[in-house]
């Protein structure tokens, strides 16, 4: 743990945090049975404002890049140290969400072992991106980006299929890793992660897009990025006719048109609060971004493994017989409370958990 850094942007700080609060609120619904629609991911093809949230998060770790490694990176002789604090960092994040999937695995007595996960994939992009945001210059990073996304593109284009089990993703994870996997049968022998290794070709361009739009940022180039947001969402948009949004693929054309999204939501962010002066709402979860994921989702595991959580949404549902989607809101809505309330006391002592 250690105190925050001086000189933080607010904008980056707040943007993340509100980012790590709609995870919590849209993972921890009291009943799945009982969402309101914008709050599910799309069952497949498609775009929900639910599917935004692990793009903006992974936007916002290349943004904040562009603030912490490459300043420092301008000096040949910290590049070393640099590259090693990320890879430890990453291999932490890792090993974290590895136990958390044991500890799932071992709660609800699932029949395999899940290799992947919302962790890993944050871990393999930090590590990625870190190494480029301290050993590249802008016109590489601009490349990978576009070779990642052609490279990616080319593989789903000239498969026979994207639909579920037999897209080229789930095949090669399937090939892979079965059945270490979010869903595996072994009936049909068909099997797919919507966090997977295929897919996380466009995972990692999200966050290298982050890193380019934080080194305009912080070079106060504010009108190409808006020129740029416009522009990937045009290219977003016309690439469906081709390629459609699908979040577990995280096919080329959902990469960009999120990336679009990701870069309004930073502008917007840094007008309000970094030139507009207004509070920076969400800070507190952006500060312990990593460590309120990993705790709440221990806490949602626990409550869900000794039946606490369907009591509370039993509860809920009884004084609102009527609301049953209202009542399974209402739960979410108070688990991210109850870590809000976590997040403000760490911040109120400038306790600040480093994984």
């Amino acid at each position: 743990m250690s105190d925050a850094p001086s000189g933080r942007m607010g904008s980056i700080d707040a943007l993340r945090g509100l980012t790590v609060a709609a995870m919590l609120l849209v993972n921890n619904p009291g009943d799945w049975s009982h969402v309101y629609a914008p709050l599910l991911h799309a069952d497949w093809h498609g775009f929900t404002p639910t599917d935004l949230i692990f793009p903006l998060f992974l936007f916002i770790a290349g943004v904040s890049m562009a603030f912490s490694l490459a300043p420092r990176a301008t000096d040949p002789a910290m590049r070393p140290a640099l590259v090693r604090g990320v890879l430890q960092r990453a291999l932490r994040i890792l090993i974290a969400g590895a136990l958390l999937h044991l500890m799932a695995w071992w709660l609800f007595e699932l029949p395999a072992y899940r290799l992947w996960g919302v962790l890993q994939r944050i871990a393999l992009c930090v590590a990625a991106v870190g190494v480029l945001a301290v050993y590249t210059q802008a016109r590489t990073q601009w490349a990978v980006i576009v070779g990642l996304l052609a490279a990616y593109a080319a593989i789903l284009l000239s498969a026979a299929s994207l639909e579920p089990w037999v897209n080229p993703a789930s095949r090669l994870d399937t090939a892979l890793f079965a059945p270490f996997l979010y869903t595996y049968s072994a009936l049909t022998g068909l099997g797919h992660d919507p966090e997977g290794l295929l897919s996380s070709l466009g995972a990692i361009a999200t966050t290298v897009l982050g890193l380019r739009a934080g080194a305009w940022l912080r070079a106060g180039e504010t009108a190409r990025l808006a020129v740029l947001t416009a522009a990937c969402l045009a290219l977003g948009g016309l690439a469906t006719m081709w390629l459609p949004l699908n979040k577990q693929l995280w096919t080329p054309s959902f990469m960009v048109w999120a990336g679009g999204l990701s870069m309004a939501a930073l502008l917007l962010a840094h007008a309000v609060i970094d030139r507009g002066g207004l509070p920076a709402l969400g800070r507190r979860f952006g500060m312990n971004a990593i460590a309120a994921y990993l705790g709440s989702s221990v806490m949602a595991l626990v409550l869900s493994a000794t039946g606490a959580w369907a009591w509370a949404f039993r509860t809920l549902e009884h004084a609102l017989p009527q609301a049953p989607k209202l009542a399974s809101v209402a739960c979410a809505v108070g688990f991210v409370a109850l870590w809000w309330l976590v997040m403000w006391a760490l911040d109120r002592r400038r306790i600040y958990l480093k994984i």
